[in-house]
């Protein structure tokens, strides 16, 4: 699933809206072709300057493997499911550029002679036509790609699409597993059951066709790294935050000390953020900030990450007492319930026609539709740090690891200064690294899937969790 890395924040909703209608794929291989000749063009002008964090080129690794998929899947022998990682609104053009350049060039160089298209239809996120605009749906549908909701319940019509298009496409399938981005290269995020659900689903299918083909998952990670470390910039970035925030800026140090420092100004930059943000649930919402049961032996950084998940709860409580939701699951899990349940009062399906409304009807509408909007900026603010932990810059202090984090806070805080789309600056080109890795036949975990429903869950529950491992241990940085 391809996710939006900017979200439509209550100042752009000012009235009730009408259902978000399901956008089908009508893939045109014509406007596929102009698009695959424009990619040189979108690397340098899309990535360049519309997105501030440049990407100068693409590496690929491994690509032969896909290519040999190809080859059997245009053969009528297998059937397969691109899980790719997606930490941010660029990854995108990497996965276009492996599929569109990279994999055609591995099959000349090894003799591997593939039928166009080669091409893959793709999910993604409903949200990115609310923040993007229509265009981008009709965009999307042309290169056959198409929506899901993500706080459904079952989204019936987005399913069912992924699951025909799984079993009787000319090309196969592409999700983002992580079901969001989440501003981390080097850390996966909780995946979603839904990619190994289809992979059944479709051999299911196959045997009711009568179909030998062997279905596959295909894990693929997109990482992002700086040629260039840019630290001047990244401490450039800080001083802009410390200053928004009231703090002094700490002067730079020889480079000896540089990777400490600079995680000293981040944990301090935290601690006032959280200090603020404390203060402003307890006197505006009326929260009530619970102890935290920590080990005395805790260092300063496990307690910033316990004061961030007890702020994250409380954020997503102010929300979820709104609309009458139970805090239920994990973060992930009560963001996409309360995105759905926001859309429920912003996209209203139980009216008729908007046009139709008496002026009182639609005004009482416009103001639920307001007060939902508003309410779920609360779980967007939650929705940018669900992935931060306490180790992820200690374990590999490097200036991408740094960048992305300080991002992040960047986010935040342009969010709080109702900035809707605040544009990230500019820390310097970065070069995309997408690597294909051994494709995981689902086939072969059959016989324990079909057993019965509690097999099939933990079937599905363990080819999740081994592809979750698959991805992480194929990220390098």
């Amino acid at each position: 699933m391809i996710e939006s890395g900017e979200q439509a924040l209550s100042e752009e909703i000012k009235s009730v809206q009408p259902p978000l209608k399901f956008i089908a794929p009508n893939f045109n291989r014509f406007f596929l072709q102009i698009v695959q000749w424009s990619l040189p063009v979108l690397l340098r002008f899309r990535l360049r300057r519309w997105l501030p964090a440049r990407i100068i080129r693409v590496e690929t690794e491994n690509v032969l493997e896909l290519a040999k998929l190809y080859e059997q899947f245009q053969a009528g022998k297998v059937r397969f499911l691109m899980a790719f990682r997606h930490p941010e609104v660029d990854d995108p053009l990497s996965m276009f550029y492996l599929i569109s350049h990279a994999i055609p060039n591995s099959a000349r160089e090894h003799g591997i002679k593939l039928k166009d298209p080669v091409h893959s239809h793709f999910l993604y996120e409903r949200g990115m036509t609310i923040w993007a605009g229509d265009w981008l749906g009709k965009f999307f549908s042309f290169l056959g790609g198409f929506p899901i909701r993500r706080g459904k319940r079952v989204d019936r019509t987005g399913l069912q699409t992924a699951r025909d298009l799984f079993l009787n496409s000319n090309i196969p399938l592409a999700i983002a597993p992580e079901g969001a981005t989440n501003g981390h290269s080097g850390k996966v995020s909780p995946l979603e059951p839904g990619v190994a659900q289809l992979a059944f689903w479709c051999i299911e299918d196959l045997q009711k066709a009568n179909r030998p083909e062997e279905v596959f998952i295909v894990p693929i990670t997109i990482q992002y790294s700086y040629p260039n470390p840019p630290w001047k910039k990244l401490d450039w970035l800080l001083s802009k935050l410390e200053a928004m925030s009231g703090l002094e800026t700490i002067s730079i140090e020889p480079a000896s000390k540089r990777e400490e420092i600079y995680y000293q100004r981040i944990l301090r930059l935290a601690e006032r953020i959280l200090s603020e943000m404390e203060d402003f649930y307890q006197r505006f919402y009326h929260q009530t900030l619970v102890p935290i049961d920590l080990d005395p032996s805790s260092d300063t950084t496990e307690l910033i990450i316990a004061r961030l998940h007890r702020l994250q709860d409380i954020a997503l409580r102010v929300s979820e007492q709104h609309f009458a939701l139970q805090a239920q699951g994990n973060f992930i899990d009560r963001c996409r319930r309360l995105e759905e349940a926001g859309w429920s009062y912003i996209y209203r399906e139980d009216l008729p026609s908007l046009d139709t409304l008496t002026p009182l009807t639609r005004g009482l509408a416009d103001w639920a539709a307001t007060e939902a909007a508003k309410r779920m900026q609360h779980m967007r603010l939650v929705e940018s740090f669900v992935a931060v932990t306490a180790t992820y810059i200690k374990d590999k202090p490097t200036v991408e690891r740094f960048a992305e984090i300080t991002l992040l806070i960047y986010d935040m805080m342009s969010r709080l200064q109702n900035d809707t789309f605040p544009g990230r600056p500019n820390l310097g080109w970065r070069q995309s690294k997408v690597t294909v890795g051994k494709p995981i036949s689902v086939t072969q975990r059959w016989q324990s899937y079909k057993q019965d429903r509690q097999s099939a869950r933990k079937t599905v529950t363990d080819l999740t969790q081994d592809l979750h491992k698959a991805l992480q241990s194929m990220i390098s940085n």
